[in-house]
């Protein structure tokens, strides 16, 4: 009938079905973050292939053959040998039958299908709390493929599996951080192209880490010291590291006051003024927002009777400091580093144990 919509893929021999004309090989490859040469090799090999093809040559991956295949890979990236995942997607996908593979090769039998592990399997870690770096490759690897896959509950389990593993600090300096390393040079190189990977990755670290931020009981510390204030100067918007050091803090009994991004001069002063803090960390990523005159004006600040008058620990976090002098402040490389000092001048006493 004329001016009747064609449905895709309608009229076609092994169609995926109307209105479910499936993936190409190429856009399937981009969603799951592997190459197209993989999935061709996982077909001919565990007969991964798609149920069903437009044609002799093009093939188009339906709605159950892509919840096989991203089930393959969760395995895949959890240490699971590629046959034994394969035999576990495929049951999983359809219970009690295994698709022969393509090209005539013999089929995978179907028993011995492997459990899910509840986290990635890694090497040996070198020490407590802190992973041998083949072991963060490992896991950095992993959670970036399941970044790129935009699999949000696989990056959630991989990030509970490594704060749990290592704790906050060593999971923030060895997998998370290098892997949000990763993927924003990835962006930067490919133009644009893997935004929404960045801006998945960094929602999940940031909310596995206020899911292990505990909140202190007490607001003064041992010595009658005030909170550690963290905040972004002003025009700031990253503060995934103020949430790892936030949530490490917590987990040794320092009051912390977070404020988060872009923090306006007033209201930062107007903080200080009234928290009297122990300590005052200011993060600034670029150059251009971090402010020195701030930061002094904050290190000169004083509350407190006359003759026993105080004044904050000011920290510079970020790399926005570089090359900055910055006399009677402090400028750790790294979380670890951090925490010692902030510690202290709280008046608990200096970590032992990773956080």
């Amino acid at each position: 009938m004329p001016g009747k919509p064609r449905i895709p893929g309608s009229g076609r021999a092994g169609s995926a079905g109307a209105g479910e004309p499936g993936l190409t090989t190429g856009a399937l490859a981009r969603r799951l973050g592997v190459s197209p040469t993989t999935l061709r090799s996982w077909d001919r090999r565990y007969g991964m292939g798609p149920a069903a093809r437009a044609d002799g040559r093009h093939r188009r991956w339906t709605p159950r053959d892509v919840t096989m295949l991203e089930t393959m890979c969760r395995l895949t990236a959890s240490g699971v040998p590629p046959a034994d995942a394969a035999r576990a997607a495929k049951e999983r996908a359809c219970p009690g039958a295994s698709r022969p593979p393509a090209d005539g090769a013999p089929a995978v039998a179907p028993p011995a299908v492997p459990a899910v592990p509840a986290a990635p399997a890694v090497p040996a870690v070198s020490a407590p709390g802190v992973p041998s770096s083949g072991a963060a490759r490992q896991e950095g690897r992993g959670l970036a493929r399941a970044a790129v896959r935009l699999d949000a509950a696989a990056v959630g389990e991989r990030l509970e599996a490594a704060v749990d593993r290592y704790g906050v600090v060593a999971a923030w300096q060895d997998v998370m951080l290098p892997t949000l390393h990763a993927v924003g040079r990835r962006w930067e190189s490919s133009g644009d192209r893997y935004v929404e990977v960045e801006h998945l990755l960094s929602w999940q670290v940031s909310t596995t880490l206020r899911r292990h931020t505990r909140q202190p009981v007490a607001t003064a510390g041992p010595t009658g010291a005030g909170p550690v204030l963290l905040a972004c100067v002003p025009g700031e918007q990253h503060t995934l590291a103020l949430e790892a050091l936030n949530a490490a803090l917590s987990r040794l009994g320092v009051a912390t006051r977070m404020f988060g991004a872009a923090v306006p001069a007033d209201a930062l002063v107007a903080a200080v003024r009234r928290l009297g803090p122990a300590a005052v960390v200011l993060w600034a990523q670029a150059r251009s927002t971090a402010s020195l005159p701030l930061a002094e004006h904050v290190a000169a600040m004083e509350w407190g009777v006359k003759g026993a008058r105080a004044q904050p620990l000011v920290m510079l976090g970020g790399p926005g400091w570089a090359g900055r002098p910055a006399p009677g402040m402090l400028r750790p490389a790294t979380l670890t580093e951090a925490l010692t000092p902030l510690v202290t001048a709280y008046g608990t006493p200096p970590p032992t144990e990773p956080a």
